[in-house]
């Protein structure tokens, strides 16, 4: 971990090694770190988890077992901007499996709870197209899928 930037800390109540070790698998660029465990006299378990760092994608976090008191809510999400409908399908398919569910509009709450907006790169350059008839197609388009399709999204900006 780099003292540069910010450290994510994403609040768990006992799953933070299973949802780092997912997240891991799911994002290139990706790694465990140090994992710390609560001794005695503390709040859990003496010798279980309390933290785990990890890199995904290239971003720290830390997981933290910290209990039942707070839970994920869609008013934080990650966005993940894809090249293709490829990428799109793997982290969706990655992230909903296990118990996530799939939202509108290419959001999503993977199996812990934390949502995650799965997009692709061409759609934020449609939505912003100067021309608001094109911009106009491609946010309905948007707003009516669950999961993003590039492809749909394609033909909708165009006028097809």
């Amino acid at each position: 971990m780099t003292s540069d930037g910010f450290t994510t800390c994403l609040w768990f109540d006992g799953q933070a090694e299973e949802a780092a070790a997912h997240y891991v698998s799911v994002f290139k660029n990706s790694r465990l770190g140090r994992i710390t465990h609560y001794g005695e006299g503390a709040p859990q378990p003496a010798g279980s988890v309390l933290t785990v760092d990890f890199v995904a994608n290239g971003q720290n976090f830390v997981a933290l077992n910290g209990g039942p008191e707070f839970k994920f809510t869609e008013a934080i999400s990650f966005q993940i901007l894809c090249d293709d409908q490829d990428e799109i399908d793997h982290y969706w398919n990655s992230l909903t499996e296990g118990g996530g569910e799939g939202g509108p509009c290419g959001w999503l709450k993977d199996r812990f709870g934390v949502s995650w907006q799965v997009v692709p790169k061409e759609l934020i350059e449609m939505i912003s197209d100067p021309d608001p008839r094109k911009a106009a197609r491609a946010t309905a388009a948007m707003m009516a899928m669950g999961k993003l399709d590039l492809a749909e999204l394609r033909k909708a900006y165009a006028g097809e």
